[in-house]
């Protein structure tokens, strides 16, 4: 066969076939967390000349079935146990434990399947040949994390296999904490000596296994971003929010400090599907949640990806979040190898934060911070629904969603929170008739029965602060202002209705997909006019 060589630099998603090129080794973990083998390594560093042989590797590498038969063949065949963190069960990669479970019954290794989390999993503990005790202690150890529990979990992977004695127990780490730079154990009032009275509150929470791991470059870049916009951090670190004591722990900090806004780098959602929807922990002190993404790729790799983040960032980092009503941010950090660790024979893998990308978060925090102190009638809110395919037929097309509906319901809700919103459409029927009477896709050039409109010197005026390439852009793919389509009686009219503080419109009949990656004043990115 014929398989790529994973090279020292890159960090493979697994989607093709690779050859790992690990010799083979007493004792074999596999991760898909990386904080967890760079850990795991430093702990192994440290065991002293009497260390027994180890390989680390991550499961993102081997979810192709030929990459776990030429690694099963070439490295865990050979192994005396193999210990296996997964997150999700046996579906999470079915074929790779599959062939586990095979080799292990035939007596050629130990082995222990166990949760990537502190659920647990009777299938993976069936699956295992190792005893339920020890089945337990080793899986306390990867729970707890840190470096003396990283080491004790390789001591008593050594002593199931007569290397070595049986370490002590695991030792209980903080569930939940808070976090300062070069600070080992900080409380509230160590994190207020480092605020500025009167400003903001911008809680960061991330996880634990970032701190464990020394990992915590992003949430020092983000700290210091924030500082710069006017905003004091609150870093919060949790093993998992869905954890009763470690999300007990959070609650008590946002009631003593509540955050005006949240950053939040963990993954996945607290709210379950198809339920009604109720303040989570991260939005009950009534803030906005932005939801940050320190991406599974490095950075080469998403700029030349036409979608941006991987399929399990997207899931992990934007989808399933989605759930709790946060709000997408972007991608802020990038993996990056930072070593290769010769003796476990594999690369530690970190984050490395993007500057531009932090600041942009930074700033967007800021402004929904002051934007939450506003009072109700003060905010200005804008209802955009979509006009895509081009027919005004399909504008607030959704596939099983009847968005007329939604809207007009979102409509007496702010009503009902204090919106200025007097007049807005409450009914279903009346918001699409609204539309339809205002810009759409039709070509009706000065035919427009109302919306909202830009003097089209205002415009023009505004137009001529851009770059001149930018504007010379436009200009050659679009036309000139003055024969857009939009355009009548001097002014460009707007798919845009006003009511009170709330404008409802439809997207430009011209519109665009803007590239999330661009900046812009990236000259690839040419908007029409309007």
């Amino acid at each position: 066969m014929h398989l790529l060589n994973v090279q020292p630099g890159t960090i493979d998603d697994g989607d093709e076939a690779v050859d790992i090129g690990q010799t083979p080794a007493d004792i074999v973990i596999l991760s898909a967390a990386d904080t967890e083998l760079a850990t795991l390594a430093a702990a192994h560093g440290a065991y002293g000349p009497n260390a027994p042989s180890l390989r680390l590797a991550s499961l993102l590498q081997l979810r192709h079935p030929m990459s776990v038969d030429l690694y099963t063949d070439q490295t865990l065949s050979r192994a005396r146990i193999v210990i296996v963190r997964l997150l999700g069960g046996r579906s999470y990669w079915p074929y790779g434990v599959e062939q586990l479970i095979e080799c292990a019954q035939t007596g050629a290794f130990e082995l222990a399947l166990l949760p990537g989390d502190d659920k647990s999993d009777d299938d993976l503990r069936s699956a295992s040949t190792i005893g339920d005790e020890f089945y337990d202690r080793l899986w306390a150890y990867f729970i707890h994390g840190g470096g003396a529990n990283a080491r004790g979990a390789i001591a008593l992977a050594a002593a199931l296999i007569d290397k070595g004695d049986a370490p002590p127990q695991a030792a209980p780490l903080l569930a939940a904490g808070l976090y300062w730079p070069n600070q080992s154990t900080p409380g509230l009032a160590d994190l207020r000596s480092n605020w500025t009275a009167t400003r903001p509150l911008a809680a960061i929470t991330f996880y634990r296994a970032l701190l464990q791991s020394g990992q915590t470059e992003t949430i020092d870049a983000l700290i210091t971003a924030l500082a710069s916009t006017g905003l004091n951090a609150l870093p919060v670190y949790a093993q998992s929010f869905k954890d009763p004591l470690a999300a007990g722990i959070v609650t008590r900090l946002f009631a003593e400090a509540p955050p005006q806004v949240v950053i939040n780098l963990t993954g996945f959602a607290l709210s379950a599907p198809g339920h009604t929807h109720a303040p989570t922990l991260l939005d009950a002190p009534g803030g906005v949640v932005l939801q940050a993404v320190m991406a599974g790729v490095n950075r080469d790799a998403w700029e030349k990806s036409t979608r941006g983040l991987g399929t399990r960032d997207i899931a992990m980092n934007v989808a399933l979040p989605e759930i709790d009503g946060r709000l997408h941010a972007r991608a802020i950090a990038f993996k990056t190898e930072q070593r290769f660790d010769a003796v476990t024979e594999t690369p530690i893998v970190v984050h490395r934060p993007d500057a531009t990308r932090v600041t942009f978060t930074a700033r967007l925090a800021a402004n929904w911070a002051q934007l939450g102190v506003l009072p109700a009638k003060e905010k200005r809110v804008a209802l955009v629904l979509a006009n895509y395919p081009n027919r005004d037929g399909r504008i607030g097309n959704g596939v099983g969603l009847d968005t007329p509906a939604s809207s007009a319901a979102l409509i007496t809700d702010l009503a009902a929170a204090g919106f200025d919103v007097p007049g807005a459409p409450r009914q279903g029927k009346s918001l699409m008739d609204l539309l339809l009477a205002g810009p759409t896709n039709a070509p009706r050039q000065g035919e427009f029965a109302n919306g909202e409109q830009l003097p089209l010197a205002d415009y023009c005026r505004f137009f001529k602060t851009l770059p001149a390439d930018i504007q010379t852009a436009i200009e050659d793919r679009w036309g000139s202002p003055e024969d857009d389509p939009m355009v009548a009686d001097g002014a460009f009219h707007l798919p845009l209705h006003r009511f009170g503080n709330l404008a409802i419109g439809i997207q430009p009949a011209r519109g665009y997909n803007i590239d999330p990656k661009a900046s812009y004043h990236d000259p690839d990115l040419v908007p029409p006019h309007f």
